[in-house]
């Protein structure tokens, strides 16, 4: 039986999800910027740990952040 990643405790066939290669605890399997519960399949992936597409995985990661774009991607001096 696989351990959750999160709290590597052993996780149920029927309390599983499965994301990332892994089987997580429906409760640890959160965003590590928000903590909001994600679903397996909506979530985006950086260094193993799961995050919210939008906005968390964007203003974290992505170019600029989230909401960054045209005349905001210039920085004025």
């Amino acid at each position: 039986m696989p351990n959750c990643p999160k709290c590597n405790k052993p996780v149920y066939f029927a309390e599983r999800k499965t994301s990332l290669g892994k089987d997580w605890h429906s409760a640890c399997f959160r965003c590590e910027k928000c903590n909001k519960t994600l679903t397996p399949g909506s979530h985006a992936e950086h260094d193993g740990k799961p995050y919210c597409n939008l906005p968390c995985y964007s203003a974290l990661f992505g170019p600029g952040g989230f909401g960054r774009g045209g005349s905001e991607s210039y920085v004025y001096k």
